[in-house]
């Protein structure tokens, strides 16, 4: 279809069609655009529904007051206002024309009086389309239903322009590669890979925002290797494109970058509830201690001791660099901290776990214990069928065990057996330090030994105190 062509073949959603009307009665345009047309136009359920017009936000506001049920102004100094319409979210924006530049990283505000100058500042062509409500005229301009039939990601402008004005929109590309299964047009691409500096200009929040939206895509490697082959990775996440170690002839090891990428994959094909972005995020990263510890041994071979320590300190740091919720960047960094800990159990020379092990394993993981088991599976890649498929058994052993253990005792609670009044009670301590440290020592115990009963905790606590050199202090009352 051309501009201005009937919009008939495109689905518009009800509350479109009524929302159009009122701003028709006020003498007004109003057109859905962007994400929801493109994603009428691929048969995809549409929702968030964006519209643009030609009234000023102070218009537009009156008009989402006198029938929504909530409004807000937050974007109003961009042009949008938002709204709750007949239940549904609606965001309203006044044709944009606006001025970058090319140094900041916002743009200046300019509004526009044309609904083609406003199509022509978006990103890609596959988001440059609207359809005016309620009168279904359909506009594309910039071909952005040739480049949906050509599965194709090309910027309405030059690309030069476009990614000079927002650098951000580099990393939308690959994001909307990812999400939509499309390729990057190739001179578009070229840019990418010439403007990746560019990058430097945006917030950490907004980066942050953007790689979360690609890690959360359906296929998210497809993004990921368009981040590293252009250099964008290397803008905001180096650790990413520093897996591809060289591999020399005489100390070979596994393409730590393929390994990392297939892992993604692997844990994407056991989600099973939605994306799961922490256990993404923890698969993608767990192997980036490997470059800063890898070793050659005298005989061959190589080593990684310690990448599991190293990656999640490395972890940590991008993840606060790029401004994470401390919870995320401690439960990511904690799954890379213990993707090791299995295979360790599994080499035990008694040939199996104590149970004292399985209970530091599931303590230690605590509320990360199930995202545990999932990169543990899909940490492993290899093409042995028979290895894979001994390490399958070794751990659906091992989850068998968690859960023998977990019916006999509250592993999720693991406490010691004595609490801090009792241990100042038997030992004659006030609130201090002494206190502290045998409460650890209970702890230790508990792991070690399950639950005992009471005169057994007492008994080894005043073992404890006594090879400690713990006596009670003369005013202790």
């Amino acid at each position: 279809m051309s501009d201005n062509s009937s919009g008939k073949e495109i689905t518009v959603p009800p509350i479109a069609d009524e929302l159009g009307r009122l701003f028709e009665r006020e003498g007004h345009e109003l057109h859905l655009v962007g994400g929801p047309v493109r994603d009428a136009v691929l048969r995809r359920a549409v929702s968030d529904l964006d519209f643009t017009t030609d009234a000023r936000p102070d218009a537009t506001e009156a008009i989402l007051r006198a029938h929504c049920s909530t409004v807000w102004t937050t974007g109003a100094d961009f042009g949008t206002v938002g709204g709750m319409f007949r239940g549904e979210q609606v965001e309203v924006t006044t044709f944009r024309a606006d001025a970058y530049d090319r140094v900041g990283r916002n743009p200046v505000v300019r509004y526009g009086d044309r609904l083609e100058d406003d199509l022509e500042r978006r990103d890609f062509t596959v988001n440059a389309m609207a359809v005016s409500v309620p009168g279904h005229v359909f506009a594309d301009p910039f071909g952005g239903i040739a480049d949906i039939a050509r599965r194709t990601i090309r910027t309405p402008a030059s690309p030069e322009s476009s990614f000079a004005d927002d650098p951000l929109r580099m990393l939308r590309a690959a994001r909307f590669a990812a999400q939509l299964g499309f390729a990057i047009e190739p001179d578009t691409l070229d840019a990418m890979r010439r403007m990746a500096g560019e990058l430097s200009r945006i917030t950490a929040e907004r980066v942050r925002d953007e790689f979360v939206k690609l890690m959360l895509a359906p296929d998210p490697v497809v993004g990921l290797r368009i981040l590293v082959d252009t250099g964008l990775a290397e803008q905001f996440l180096p650790e990413l494109p520093a897996l591809r170690m060289e591999i020399d002839e005489h100390a070979q090891h596994k393409d730590v970058y393929e390994h990392s990428l297939q892992v993604l994959r692997n844990a994407i094909a056991l989600e099973d509830d939605g994306p799961d972005l922490l256990m993404r995020l923890a698969a993608l990263l767990h192997d980036i201690g490997k470059p800063e510890t890898k070793d050659v041994a005298p005989a061959g071979g190589v080593t990684f001791h310690h990448h599991d320590v190293a990656g999640a300190r490395l972890a940590r740091r991008r993840m606060r660099e790029l401004k994470f919720p401390k919870a995320e960047i401690q439960a990511v960094s904690l799954l890379i901290s213990l993707h090791l800990r299995f295979y360790g159990y599994a080499d035990d020379e008694a040939g199996g776990w104590t149970d004292s092990a399985v209970r530091r394993y599931v303590t230690d993981a605590g509320d990360q214990l199930d995202r545990l088991h999932v990169l543990v599976r899909s940490d492993c890649t290899t093409r042995n069928r028979r290895k894979a498929e001994r390490l399958r058994r070794d751990y659906d052993a091992f989850e068998d065990r968690i859960a023998r253990i977990r019916a006999e005792e509250d592993l999720r609670a693991v406490r010691p057996d004595l609490d801090g009044n009792a241990i100042m009670a038997l030992l004659g301590l006030k609130p201090g330090p002494e206190v502290g440290r045998a409460w650890a020592f209970l702890k230790e115990l508990r792991l070690e030994r399950g639950p005992l009963p009471r005169e057994d905790a007492e008994a080894a606590l005043l073992d404890w105190a006594a090879s400690e050199g713990i006596a009670p202090r003369p005013d202790a009352g």
